[in-house]
């Protein structure tokens, strides 16, 4: 059992190799994989208070920290992408079984659901798990004067269409977001098509 943990131990590694397409708050630096995950654990810890239901806070600091594991192998998807799908692919789950295979038995399942709960985000854990995956890039594009957003051409309308998954895991951080995403536009740093 050790050597098959260790194994995983060292293939998680990688997980610092997976560039994001988000920078690091202030900065040029782009974040990577594992400080993402790592931010969404504290964030998680941070901010439970204001989960829309009552959840199970280790569960939660395990599904963001094992979440984008499977990017080793099926890499980063952008969340605007207009090409690629950001939804559970075959890809992902290939390499979820490759990855969390690694682990001894009951390990690799219970990682195996876990990742599946977070994707399928239906449970109250799942829910406020990803709405700290949706908050934290947030929070990033504001601080860097728009960021992907202005780099990427992604408009108020995708924007907002992306991030209201936040109120299903919490009605006060998504209020607090909306006001973020509004603030954005009249500082013309997120752009609202010309129609509206």
């Amino acid at each position: 059992n050790l050597s098959k943990q260790v194994n995983f131990i060292k293939e998680i590694d990688k997980l610092k190799y997976i560039q994001r397409k988000t920078k690091l708050f202030h900065s040029e630096r782009n974040e990577n994989d594992a400080e993402h995950s790592w931010h969404l654990a504290m964030m998680a810890i941070v901010l439970a208070e204001h989960s829309n239901e009552k959840i199970d806070l280790l569960k939660v600091i395990k599904m963001v920290l094992i979440h984008d594991i499977v990017e080793i192998d099926a890499g980063d998807i952008f969340i605007y992408d207009t090409q690629m799908n950001h939804s559970n692919t075959e890809e992902e789950t290939k390499a979820a079984k490759r990855i969390f295979g690694l682990l001894p038995e009951n390990q690799a399942e219970e990682f195996i659901q876990i990742w599946e709960e977070f994707e399928k985000g239906e449970t109250n854990e799942a829910k406020f798990a990803k709405s700290m995956d949706r908050f934290e890039p947030l929070l990033q594009n504001t601080s860097n004067n728009g960021g992907t957003w202005k780099e990427f051409d992604v408009d108020h309308e995708k924007v907002y269409e992306k991030k209201k998954v936040i109120d299903k895991g919490s009605n006060t951080i998504w209020n607090y977001a909306k006001n973020l995403i509004n603030e954005s536009v009249e500082k013309g740093i997120l752009k609202k098509r010309s129609n509206k």
